[in-house]
């Protein structure tokens, strides 16, 4: 029998309830979710035996420290919550910059590539130093383990910037639909809880939330060094309308977790939002003329406005990471688990002016 766990604690444990989840659905693994309500904090968690748990704060003791586990156990850490801030959007160049995008809920994947380009260590701790990773969008929706990738890029903001490194998410279109209620490729599991708590998935995302609060911090658009990093592209359209790229950044972070109507409300909102905006636009990669593609000029003149040399984009699923236009853009995501199955390329590391594709098994080779 599945189980509701409320505990409330103030300064000291007050009390602890036990029942049945009144809706009586079938909950598997999730969490945590941190809610910030007006008068409590909540630590909402389902765990591998489907009991939901319910545990309230008058206040987040200091220091406070998130348990994090996948679905089926086989990964486990500690995240302690950090002060939240934004990235700014261009930041200089490292020694090594690993990237990889669209990891959509698979944590299993996304550990083995992190820890094949030595990234964190068997611990999922950072051992990157003074290096980078980005990771071009997209963790909603598709797999079971959403919730562990986003507390994983969390721990490794925190730990990378005291190393002296640095990590980057970049905002995608998934996460830009979940968060305005749109779920259409969220898995049934999601759902469930939203519903056994009586309010919509989306609530569980909202500034009221830490990792809602946190998305809201991230960029669309990121620069380091010469390297420009977003997640689905730059059209002839966005070009034409001559962005800057923090207003781009802070356009979206405003208009993320607010209705498909508010958005096109503005007009720079509804462009931004777009089929033709940078979470969406396929032009890059694509050729075919429904996704209005760019020409080699188009490239050159995005490259020269924004002063960099090369554009990585994720989104649209490629055979291997993939070089286009003289390699000016280059495309990032794979089907990552076939891909990790045959022992294909599945990310990006930039070293100077060399690319070099990476396996799960830690090798890496010039491809570029």
């Amino acid at each position: 029998m599945k189980r509701l766990l409320i505990t409330t604690m103030c300064a000291v444990l007050c009390f602890t309830l036990l029942g049945q989840n009144d809706l009586n659905y079938d909950l598997s693994a999730d969490g945590p979710y941190i809610i910030y309500d007006s008068t409590e904090v909540q630590n909402i968690q389902v765990d591998r035996s489907g009991n939901l748990s319910i545990t309230r704060y008058a206040s987040l003791p200091s220091k406070y420290t998130v348990h994090v586990a996948s679905h089926i156990g086989n990964h486990q850490f500690d995240v302690p919550l950090h002060a939240l801030k934004r990235q700014n959007w261009k930041t200089e160049t490292r020694d090594k910059i690993f990237v990889i995008s669209d990891p959509h809920g698979d944590v299993d994947c996304f550990i083995s590539i992190l820890r094949g380009g030595k990234v964190i260590d068997s611990a999922y701790r950072w051992i990157f130093g003074k290096n980078c990773l980005v990771v071009i969008g997209d963790v909603f929706d598709r797999c079971d383990d959403v919730l562990p990738i986003y507390w994983l890029i969390y721990k490794l903001e925190a730990e990378a910037e005291a190393a002296g490194g640095q990590v980057t998410f970049v905002l995608g279109n998934h996460e830009e639909m979940v968060l305005k209620n749109d779920l259409r490729y969220v898995r049934s599991k999601y759902t469930r809880l939203a519903d056994s708590l009586h309010r919509s998935y989306a609530s569980l995302w909202t500034e009221n939330s830490e990792l809602g609060r946190w998305l809201k911090t991230k960029n669309t658009i990121q620069v380091i060094g010469n390297n420009l990093f977003v997640h689905a592209g730059l059209s002839r359209d966005f070009f034409d309308k001559r962005f800057d790229i923090g207003m781009v950044n802070d356009t979206i972070s405003a208009y993320l977790q607010k209705s498909s109507s508010e958005r096109s409300a503005s007009p720079t909102a509804k462009f931004l939002f777009g089929s033709n905006g940078p979470l969406w636009y396929r032009g890059m990669v694509l050729t075919n003329s429904k996704y209005k593609p760019v020409n080699n000029a188009d490239v050159d003149n995005i490259l020269q406005f924004y002063s960099v040399q090369r554009i990585f984009v994720g989104h649209t699923i490629l055979d291997s990471p993939t070089g286009f236009y003289q390699n000016k853009v280059v495309g990032v995501n794979v089907e990552n688990d076939e891909n990790r199955e045959s022992e294909k390329a599945r990310a990006i590391l930039i070293e100077g002016a060399k690319l070099r594709l990476v396996y799960d098994s830690g090798t890496s080779l010039d491809k570029f």
